[in-house]
């Protein structure tokens, strides 16, 4: 029964993120017949259930994040030749594309050296010997590439492209500043990792000081800057991609992430009083921009 459930999970997902494609995408540019946002969600799914084929063979998740970040690269390159922004030297698309596909490049590169150094990710522990649980977590990756890149997407294979404006420029602005947020935060907590004197610590320095997750804070507010770059291209039912970033609000902070993580900490470190005055002192998410006295 479970496994059934586990698939309908799964059939459940790629039908929503196809419906809700379809919604987005009415007024996408046609690629031999077929509109183009709806082919780029086709790949991104098809790069899921080919990756996990390998995967469950070998009960391995050491290439999950990798193949994600790989997808992202997939579907914008697609995006950008179909709709020939090289050749045409359309700028803005490729300032778009570009932004996510250095994001994906940047975390793709730092996951897999994290899980390579590790040996494993805790999170698949029960997941990867289940050929159900784990096709329904790869496809929910498919799931998060596509939405996640909805609002970028919708604006690259629009017939306009991505046009610019001042609200662009701000989205832009939006962008570095969480892309800075979230490298400085993953470098700082790799650092305080690299130390044998932090093995068993948790870390609350840097802007670890100012937020218990400001790697994922960093990631909303890419993704926010990535949609706001892509809003003025907005029409109709395009509008309904502005979903992106509070998908992945929900994603970070309800699902995957600081949900998984806050529940470790306290399973590790829940009897330590410093703890319990750091997660007191301490926002979840949105850093503090008063440092602690």
């Amino acid at each position: 029964m479970k496994h059934l459930i586990n698939l309908a999970i799964a059939a459940g997902v790629f039908i929503f993120t196809k419906t809700y494609a379809e919604l987005i995408s009415f007024n996408s540019i046609q690629i031999s017949g077929i509109n183009l946002l709806e082919q780029t969600l086709i790949i991104a799914f098809a790069i899921q259930w080919v990756a996990f084929v390998p995967a469950f063979i070998l009960k391995t998740e050491k290439f999950y994040d990798l193949t994600g970040s790989l997808t992202y690269l997939s579907i914008f390159i697609y995006c950008l030749v179909a709709t020939d922004s090289i050749g045409n030297l359309k700028f803005t698309n490729i300032l778009v594309a570009g932004a996510v596909m250095i994001w994906a490049m940047r975390l793709g590169s730092f996951l897999f050296m994290r899980i390579s150094k590790d040996g494993k990710d805790e999170r698949f522990n029960s997941i990867k010997t289940s050929f159900s649980r784990f096709f329904m977590t790869w496809t929910l990756q498919g799931m998060w590439v596509f939405i996640c890149s909805s609002a970028a997407l919708v604006a690259i294979t629009s017939p306009t492209g991505v046009i610019i404006s001042n609200i662009f420029i701000i989205g832009f602005v939006l962008f570095i500043f969480g892309f800075v947020i979230e490298v400085i935060a993953d470098n700082q907590k790799s650092r305080f990792r690299s130390k044998k004197e932090n093995k068993n610590s948790f870390i609350n320095e840097g802007l670890w000081a100012r937020s218990r997750h400001p790697n994922y804070f960093g990631e909303i507010t890419l993704w926010t800057g990535i949609t706001v770059m892509a809003l003025p291209t907005f029409i109709g039912m395009n509008y309904l991609a502005l979903f992106s970033p509070i998908f992945t609000y929900l994603l970070l902070n309800h699902v995957s992430g600081i949900r998984l993580l806050e529940a470790r900490g306290h399973q590790k470190w829940g009897h330590l009083d410093a703890y319990n005055k750091y997660k007191k002192d301490t926002p979840k998410l949105i850093p503090m921009i008063i440092g602690k006295k």
